[in-house]
């Protein structure tokens, strides 16, 4: 599904259309509709409890409201083992697939969150036996 960016992601302003692939249950991969960057996406909510507001602004901007079918992704940086992979819980990316826009957002004062979290924290011991 493609999406039109609202803001521009950090470090890639110049990108404006991103496509959205689902990989499983968890996994999915967002690439640039042109020349650009890719990235492995992670549902956090499948690994731990994860909460935020998404502020008034990038709501209208985006179009969002109660009835809103929103996608909540993290960017997860892949390492081999997937052990030292890491998840940037602190800058969310948020799909509005009504109107196929998205954004990035950036999530202040959360010590609960990190921008390079461990992914073995959220390995149990049977994943990788």
């Amino acid at each position: 599904m493609q999406f039109e960016l609202k803001l521009p992601l950090l470090g890639f302003e110049s990108v404006s259309q991103m496509e959205l692939q689902k990989i499983d249950d968890i996994f999915m991969r967002l690439e640039s509709a042109g020349e650009g960057p890719s990235f492995t996406l992670i549902n956090p909510f499948a690994l731990r409890e994860y909460a935020f507001d998404i502020p008034t602004s990038l709501q209208a901007l985006m179009e969002v409201n109660e009835q809103s079918n929103l996608l909540i992704y993290t960017i997860v940086i892949l390492n081999t083992p997937i052990e030292n992979s890491t998840i940037n819980f602190i800058a969310p990316l948020i799909f509005n697939t009504d109107n196929q826009t998205m954004a990035q957002i950036i999530i202040d004062n959360r010590a609960d969150f990190s921008i390079a979290e461990p992914i073995r924290n959220y390995l149990n011991d049977s994943a990788h036996e």
